[in-house]
């Protein structure tokens, strides 16, 4: 159902097209590479990362993921190879980082995708598997309980794991970290045969109500998977490629000759001189026209149209004259009245030293002097 190697220097393997391939980067093997730096007696866990990428390319094949949690953990290669990969060997490249020396190694990954026969399989269904991450599903153990739980529940001859796809990939959003919640992953499975009755109760309309309610349908071999896996059967997908129409049309081949129509008149190679004098005048010269007529109202309205202090007092009665006359002259002579007053400022708001020498400044009246019996206001001279 899968294919599982361990790294080697300049590894081949034979995966099929169609076929899940999954190769794991043990750190155990690399730690050979890196010399142990530690002290005697203890043991050397160096922090380990991995790149890879297709050789001569700075990134792998568009069929290829690669997946790795923590420097402390193995690294996983995995992927569908596609027919079009077909009998070209893929070399991948393998850069292995001790983040603890800053040492390298390299290794070369050779991919020989053979074609299988009974590719592609006709009957495909994709599962999303709520509480596992990518690289625990992509574990042989695990792999190989889920294929024998849907084998039990589909009843094929042949079965085939065809890809594996993390939920992250597809738009999901990282689990917050509580509970140990896992993001999902979506697993495709090809089969023979033509989906099981259990299936098809996905596609009833009551678990179809249920579904678009956010409720779990009633699936009756549900329980053969909750043991282990909990499925979101509302997100399970069933393809029957035996149904689908092709869309394919056939080309009518001809001789090969094009059909006369007529000599070929390629276009001039000067250009037609063009009088933009119009365009000037619809661009320019009208708007500045328009803009210059609103000035001129505008300035007449706001010079020429002036009534004047003679016209107003012409137009307002004399007794108002009069009266406004008086309280001006009434104002003037109190604020000329003001500027003679000479009368002490308060003790508070006398500084009690010199700004600028800093010598104690007396106050201005005795301590004798009684300053309550000061009228508020002062007879004018």
């Amino acid at each position: 159902y899968t294919i599982l190697s361990k790294v080697h220097s300049d590894r081949n393997v034979y995966p099929s097209a169609g076929v899940l391939f999954v190769h794991v980067l043990e750190r155990e093997y690399f730690k050979g590479e890196f010399p142990p730096y530690p002290k005697p007696g203890e043991i050397s866990n160096d922090p380990i990362t991995f790149n890879t990428n297709l050789m001569g390319y700075p990134d792998r094949p568009g069929w290829l993921r690669y997946i790795q949690r923590t420097p402390y953990s193995d690294g996983v290669l995995y992927g569908s190879p596609t027919l079009e990969n077909v009998g070209k060997p893929t070399i991948i490249e393998i850069t292995a980082y001790n983040r603890r020396t800053f040492e390298t190694a390299r290794h070369n990954l050779i991919i020989n995708i053979m074609s299988a026969e009974d590719f592609p399989l006709p009957y495909q269904a994709e599962f999303f598997i709520r509480n596992m991450n990518v690289e625990e599903m992509l574990a042989s153990e695990v792999l190989g309980d889920f294929l024998g739980a849907v084998k039990n529940v589909w009843q094929p001859e042949r079965l085939n794991a065809i890809n594996i796809t993390s939920a992250l990939d597809r738009g999901g959003r990282v689990p917050l970290p509580i509970n140990d919640m896992k993001e999902g992953v979506y697993v495709m499975v090809g089969a023979d045969v033509p989906f099981s009755s259990c299936l098809r109760e996905v596609e009833n309309p009551q678990n179809q109500l249920r579904c678009s309610q956010e409720m779990e349908p009633l699936i009756t071999c549900d329980k053969k998977f909750r043991t282990q896996f909990h499925i979101d059967w509302c997100k399970i997908s069933l393809v029957d490629n035996t149904k689908q129409v092709s869309t394919f049309q056939e080309v009518i081949r001809g001789e090969g000759i094009l059909p006369d129509g007529g000599e070929y008149k390629p276009p001039s190679d000067t250009l037609k001189s063009r009088d933009y004098y119009s365009d000037f005048l619809i661009t320019l010269a009208v708007p500045s026209a328009v803009a210059l007529v609103l000035f001129l109202i505008l300035a007449y309205i706001m010079c020429c149209r002036r009534e004047g202090v003679e016209k107003r007092n012409m137009q307002t009665p004399d007794i108002q004259l009069v009266h406004h006359s008086a309280i001006q002259k009434s104002t003037k002579e109190l604020r000329d009245m003001s500027k003679n007053r000479e009368i002490a400022w308060p003790l508070s708001t006398l500084p009690v030293f010199h700004p600028v020498t800093g010598e104690i400044v007396p106050p201005l009246h005795a301590d004798a002097y009684d300053n309550t019996s000061m009228p508020l206001m002062q007879r004018q001279q």
